[in-house]
């Protein structure tokens, strides 16, 4: 892919739309939608990392309610011509062929690499990659197997939903946990699974989500991981206008805008 003159690339993830409460998770999708009217004259396309919402199952004729603004800027960005590529994380991991069926968004359900001005990106939600957390990669593999989400489906939605909803809960509460400091290369499973991959091939940019800390970490032959953050904390997102890549925040007068509102 080669830009345009003008066009940049957009990368934001871990909106995690349904934590805490409802009344602030709307405040959150108002913000994130007015982010990308912000954008929309110069994206040539925008690539949303996981974790969109907190939980996410889709049965056949059903999807979970809520977040219409959302869900409609995504149609609208759509229609006028400007792709959207959507990834699972670990929270919305069940998502099958809504997205691409009724918006015309693709779902990626591992990471993905990309040629862009040259320059070549690896970009993924991050969840169990590189090293350790094999009770997580377990459980991945059992909830993502087709016999699981079978089973899953037979459970009547409302129940369905609101397990899945509970079963979220029980995780790592983002919305009210401190942000937690890059712990060191050795520590930080995604720094160990850019350096594996750099032994075996050349990447310009590797892209994750999931860690919720908005980091650029510069890595050998001036490759550069770079963390997406999230929009619980920091409302954090990526730019490549053709040369470069850089995180960027939103600005938080519209964050306060917003909240009035």
């Amino acid at each position: 892919m080669d830009l345009a003159a003008g066009k940049k690339v957009f990368f934001a993830s871990d909106f995690h739309l349904g934590i805490p409460d409802l009344a602030t998770s709307q405040q959150r999708e108002r913000l994130i939608c007015s982010w990308m009217d912000a954008v929309r004259n110069e994206a040539a396309i925008i690539y949303l990392v996981g974790d969109l919402f907190d939980t996410w199952f889709e049965y056949r004729n059903v999807v979970p309610r809520g977040f219409t603004r959302f869900m409609g800027k995504l149609a609208e960005f759509v229609d006028a011509g400007i792709p959207i590529e959507v990834f699972t994380g670990n929270h919305d991991l069940w998502m099958t062929d809504y997205f691409s069926q009724e918006l015309g968004i693709p779902v990626h359900h591992e990471p993905i690499q990309r040629t862009i001005n040259g320059k070549k990106f690896i970009i993924g939600h991050g969840d169990g990659l590189g090293p350790g957390d094999n009770g997580y990669k377990l459980l991945k593999t059992v909830l993502r197997s087709p016999l699981s989400q079978w089973i899953y489906r037979r459970i009547h939605p409302d129940t369905g939903v609101g397990l899945a909803g509970w079963f979220s809960r029980l995780g790592p509460k983002h919305a009210d946990m401190p942000v937690e400091p890059f712990r060191g290369p050795e520590k930080e499973w995604l720094v160990q699974y850019c350096l594996a991959t750099l032994e075996q091939e050349f990447v310009d940019y590797f892209i994750f989500g999931h860690r919720h800390l908005a980091l650029e970490y510069p890595l050998p032959g001036n490759s550069l991981y770079l963390n997406l953050g999230d929009w619980i904390k920091f409302n954090s997102y990526a730019v490549f206008d053709g040369c470069d890549l850089k995180l960027e925040y939103y600005k938080k007068d519209v964050l306060q805008q917003t909240r009035k509102d």
